[in-house]
């Protein structure tokens, strides 16, 4: 719970588990906030009719619960949620703020997909973009830090955790991101494999007799660090890494590789980069990671400071650049809270 200056007040986190949270829990936490004016649901996906956060009604819920099958890990959680918190603070007003709404200032030539336009048209497929909030508050909280005005700044952000993803923010808006129709896309994740060959996953479908649902649960669930290195934990994969295990050190490489060369596309597609932002778990607390990532992007004038990079304290921000460095490189501690608090203002600011 966040208070008008964005001040953390009450917090309890839930572990959901297949769409089921734990009602009691909820109930008893929500029983210990006093003067809640407004509720904020962090939704992973809006669809293609949702490209702004709304106010929730029946109508936004039937719609969401119509495309669970685009988010099938994150959006039963959230209906669930809506429900409850429906149930236990009753004509309190609830909003629904989409991960993807970031990004739907895309142009077209980076959210459309090279299909048939009957798919893109009937099936509204496009390149939607997750982790909205994540980027949005880095790519603000960059331009504060480093004192520069956020209309003229370009910063390619980093969210990586679990799920990861890297944004183009031009000026404060979305241009271009890795993730697409689904969070499937881009970088090589915890348990997702990131980008492959449609082909490949169409051929090993053919010839292994996989049902397309047993597809897609592999690629989401079942790859990714978790299917090189045997754990989706980039703590444990750095640990195995540095004792000599040679499948540790395939994941780590094959993950640094996959995000030196995104970093570099999002650079282009804004025509150069003048800060790097990491943020989310991996991000903020892992600076083996940043440091092999842009040791490979010294050629856009990356470089970062190596007993900065390693002093980070946990939970602030911090410019770790090197000294003469002409793009930025800063660590800032993920508040997808703020975010969405933000959001909640605006959208009740303009209903009044």
């Amino acid at each position: 719970m966040l208070n008008e200056r964005d001040t953390v007040v009450a917090e309890h986190d839930f572990e959901s588990v297949r769409g089921s949270i734990d009602a009691t829990g909820l109930e008893n936490a929500v029983s210990t906030m006093s003067d809640v004016g407004a509720v904020g649901h962090r939704v992973v996906h809006g669809g293609r009719r949702f490209p702004d956060s709304v106010r929730i009604d029946a109508g936004v819920v039937r719609y969401l619960r119509t495309i669970t099958d685009l988010a099938p890990l994150h959006l039963p959680a959230s209906l669930t949620a809506i429900s409850e918190m429906g149930r236990l603070l009753p004509g309190t007003p609830a909003i629904a703020c989409f991960d993807t709404a970031f990004h739907s200032t895309m142009p077209a030539a980076a959210s459309t997909y090279a299909i048939p336009k009957a798919w893109r048209t009937r099936f509204g497929i496009r390149r939607y973009g997750f982790h909205g909030f994540s980027h949005a508050y880095a790519a603000r909280r960059t331009a504060e830090l480093l004192d520069r005005p956020e209309a003229n700044l370009r910063v390619v952000t980093c969210h990586l955790g679990a799920g990861a993803s890297l944004a183009a923010v031009m000026g404060g808006r979305s241009v271009d991101t890795t993730m697409g129709f689904t969070p499937l896309e881009g970088l090589v994740m915890a348990t997702r494999s990131g980008t492959v060959d449609p082909g490949m996953a169409l051929w090993v479908q053919k010839h292994a007799r996989l049902t397309g649902a047993k597809v897609m649960d592999t690629l989401d669930r079942r790859s990714g660090l978790l299917a090189l290195a045997g754990t989706g934990d980039m703590r444990e994969v750095l640990k195995a890494a540095r004792s000599g295990d040679e499948d540790a050190r395939l994941a780590f490489d094959v993950y640094v590789h996959r995000l030196r060369s995104l970093i570099a596309g999002m650079a282009a597609a804004m025509g150069g980069a003048d800060a790097i932002a990491f943020t989310g778990g991996v991000g903020e607390n892992a600076p083996a990671v940043r440091a092999a990532a842009v040791a490979g992007l010294r050629f856009l004038g990356v470089e970062i400071d190596r007993t900065l990079n390693r002093k980070v304290a946990k939970g602030t921000d911090a410019d770790i650049s090197r000294a003469g460095s002409t793009v930025r490189t800063v660590v800032i501690r993920a508040r997808e809270d703020v975010e969405v608090a933000r959001e909640v203002r605006r959208i009740l600011s303009a209903s009044r």
